[in-house]
């Protein structure tokens, strides 16, 4: 295929992603006022806590076998690549920025967490279903497109409400409260009053075995509280989002054929439940894009979150990690982890590297009522450089591919 071939096919799914933005970002104008705040909100806690769940649970279910996830082991390894490198340089950005505490959590899951949902479950199909695709029949592309495309959603939303919800709430919990300081103080007081006999020249330079047992036990409590204090500020609720837990019951019921056999196929006894999770998932997809598509707006009224800020996200969002990108997927082929006859298949590997931040974060500075803005502007400039970043980068995949 020629250069130009492959531009245009990867051209296709890109601008029916910017259309159904443009869509949202239409109707959420205040002349307008279909897609207001209020509206937003509530349109984004449906999608929440149930057209996400829906399609995660009922595309895995249908998509995943216990063969095809052996088949597909590493996809997860590489969606967790992705957030490695995008949390390191996210750390090298936090010091050249010097970017405030409660900020560096949104910085951070910005870079870290790609947009592994939508995107993909619109972008893959749709590249397989033109005619010119490098990738072979349309009919057999379109097959494999979405299991790859449903477990990508599946292991990014796990990671996303897991680590990314985390790191944000504590950097949330760091820029608004000092318990650390106070604490250290309490148990070196404690550590002190344990030992009236001696002090910390003496056990240092003199260690007997009664006082290297109050330094381990004093260790230890540190450690203890320390751990106390992780746990009140990580919220499981959160950590175990509907999206992860359905994901979850997805691939406990596509990899077990038992229960695959009650819900799954024309014949299921339990198939109603199936196709009613498959209509709500349905809907996620366009949902979802439209409320992007409105949180862009947001970005248009400002905030100050500084330009150096925003470049930096962009340049790792749309330059290094792709680059790196490429690097894990031609090593994991010519280590033998991947096998080098399924171009499609590393085509999606690929493309997890190379895609805008998981609108997800957004969705997180709600829960926290901080950062809104902020994550707006970074959205709306992350996603303007997407739409040619992303065509490019696609394309280049599919042409070092074919």
């Amino acid at each position: 295929m020629g250069f130009l071939n492959i531009f245009i096919v990867a051209l296709m799914p890109v601008l029916k992603v910017i259309l159904m933005t443009g869509i949202g970002f239409f109707i959420a104008l205040d002349r307008i006022k279909l897609l207001g705040p209020e509206a937003n909100h509530h349109l984004n806690n449906i999608v929440f806590y149930v057209l996400s769940p829906a399609i995660a649970a009922s595309s895995l279910a249908e998509s995943i076998t216990f063969q095809s996830f052996i088949t597909l082991w590493f996809m997860p390894l590489n969606i967790l690549l992705t957030f490695v490198f995008g949390s390191i340089l996210a750390w090298l950005l936090i010091k050249i920025t010097k970017t405030p505490k409660h900020f560096r959590g949104i910085v951070i899951g910005c870079c870290s967490a790609g947009n592994l949902g939508n995107l993909p479950l619109i972008m893959v199909p749709a590249v397989c279903e033109e005619p010119n695709n490098p990738f072979g029949d349309p009919s057999v592309c379109s097959l494999l497109a979405r299991p790859y495309a449903s477990l990508s959603l599946a292991m990014g939303g796990i990671l996303i409400w897991s680590y990314v919800f985390g790191m944000m709430r504590l950097y949330t919990n760091e820029g608004t409260e000092n318990e650390t300081p106070s604490e250290t103080v309490a148990v070196s007081s404690t550590e002190l009053a344990v030992l009236p006999s001696t002090n910390a020249h003496t056990i240092s330079m003199h260690p007997t075995p009664s006082d290297a047992k109050i330094i381990k036990m004093s260790a230890w409590k540190k450690i203890m509280q320390q751990m106390k204090i992780i746990s009140k500020k990580v919220d499981l609720k959160k950590v175990f989002a509907p999206t992860a837990v359905a994901a979850i019951v997805g691939f406990i019921i596509g990899i077990v054929s038992p229960i695959r056999k009650l819900m799954i196929g024309n014949r299921a006894p339990l198939r109603v439940i199936d196709s009613t999770a498959y209509m709500f998932g349905e809907a996620a997809i366009p949902c979802m894009t439209l409320i992007m598509g409105a949180n862009l707006l947001r970005g248009l009224k400002g905030s100050e979150v500084s330009r150096s800020v925003i470049i930096g996200i962009i340049a790792v969002r749309s330059i290094l990690l792709p680059a790196l990108g490429i690097g894990v997927v031609m090593a994991a082929r010519n280590w033998g982890l991947i096998a080098s006859e399924n171009k499609l298949y590393q085509f999606v590997l690929m493309l997890q590297f190379a895609v805008p931040p998981a609108m997800a974060v957004g969705t997180m500075t709600q829960f926290f009522q901080l950062g809104q803005c902020e994550t707006s502007v970074i959205m709306l400039w992350t996603y303007v450089v997407a739409a040619l970043s992303l065509t490019l980068w696609s394309t280049f995949f599919m042409w070092i591919l074919a």
